[in-house]
């Protein structure tokens, strides 16, 4: 057991040591401005478990979460006090550091995520000028801490479930990437602050709506949600790449889990919906700070991933790869290639280059 306690500790310590490191270094931002967000993140996850309950139980016509404080409202957070203090069970035959280096490595990239998300023009930890590339980079890491989960469980379940996560990942990383072409196409900007305040007179789902559906299947797929929750399959693998999980460190990915839904929603409202921009150009709307408006849209958003979970079956394997390959790979290049020649068209590229030909 003492080796088991050396071994968490040590991987904290050098966790906090590179987040320190890489901070300070490439963000340029003090580490006591990190630690803050994090009691937020928890009690948004929080709220959002309750929010879930909640509208799948009135879907399913029953009661949900009723019992645990007024209307259940403590319910998530008796279920942490339980499993926190739950104990931790480790496999005999497993790689002991790897598997509790697993749940550590993907809630800290989690974590990561939400040091670039600009809750409105001036709460935002780091809003440097790559900071959507910066976060596919780091969403992009997440599957490896799938994958060490599942191979160091010594367990079959786990091991096919962490395989079918790596090849979901790669398969719609690529699909999701392209979906997000013609935002930046008229933008011509990586900066999440300056593609929000693009927004200010014509929100993007609008226009681009096709990117907005496209880029929503695609969060699915990378969330792990219903219909696309394959990793995790309880009829086929128990519970998928966490089956030997238990206590704090289940606790840990079932955080990184819904924090990286909660980060998608964001990133949804800040490509599609303003960010932080009122509803209406209306002088009364502008009194609500902007930080309200981004929690409404984000929360609007998490209802719809809800309400997938509460309608949609969920797809087999073979089903799941041969939409994302044979066809919405396709449909978000066709709809690239058709964005980027009406905007070359609209620019009057075109044009120029049809006057200066014929003269």
């Amino acid at each position: 057991m003492w080796v088991i306690i050396l071994y968490l500790n040590l991987f904290i310590i050098s966790i906090i040591s590179l987040i320190f490191i890489f901070y300070y270094i490439f963000l340029d931002i003090d580490i006591l401005k990190i630690l803050p967000p994090l009691i937020p993140i928890l009690l948004l996850v929080a709220l959002f478990t309750l929010f879930e309950r909640k509208i799948l139980g009135g879907i399913q016509r029953r009661r949900g979460p009723n019992v645990v404080g007024i209307w259940g409202i403590l319910q998530p957070f008796a279920d942490a006090f339980k499993l926190i203090f739950k104990e931790t069970i480790i496999p005999g035959l497993s790689n002991i550091f790897l598997f509790v280096a697993a749940p550590v490595f993907t809630f800290t990239l989690s974590w990561l995520s939400w040091s670039i998300i600009p809750l409105d023009y001036s709460i935002v930890l780091s809003d440097i000028n790559l900071g959507l590339l910066f976060l596919f980079s780091i969403s992009s890491l997440g599957v490896y801490g799938i994958i060490i989960s599942g191979w160091s469980s010594n367990n079959k379940y786990a091991f096919l479930g962490s395989l079918r996560s790596a090849a979901q990942f790669v398969s719609y990383e690529v699909f999701i990437g392209i979906s997000i072409m013609p935002v930046l196409i008229c933008t011509s900007t990586l900066n999440l602050t300056n593609i929000i305040q693009f927004q200010d007179n014509l929100w993007f789902f609008l226009p681009l709506w096709p990117s907005l559906l496209l880029f929503f299947i695609a969060a699915l797929a990378e969330t792990n949600r219903v219909p696309f929750d394959l990793p995790e399959a309880e009829s086929e693998l128990v519970s998928g790449y966490n089956v030997e999980y238990s206590a704090t460190t289940f606790v840990l990915f079932f955080l990184a889990e819904y924090s990286n839904i909660l980060i998608m929603s964001s990133l949804i409202t800040i490509l599609f919906f303003g960010g932080w921009s009122p509803l209406l150009n209306i002088e009364f709307f502008f009194f609500i700070p902007g930080w309200v408006w981004m929690s409404l849209k984000v929360f609007f958003i998490v209802f719809f991933f809800i309400l997938v979970r509460a309608t949609v079956p969920r797809y087999r394997y073979d089903q799941l790869m041969s939409i994302g390959w044979k066809v919405l790979l396709p449909i978000s290049l066709s709809y690239f290639f058709f964005v980027s020649v009406f905007y070359w068209v609209i620019m009057g590229d075109y044009y120029q280059w049809i006057f200066q030909y014929f003269n």
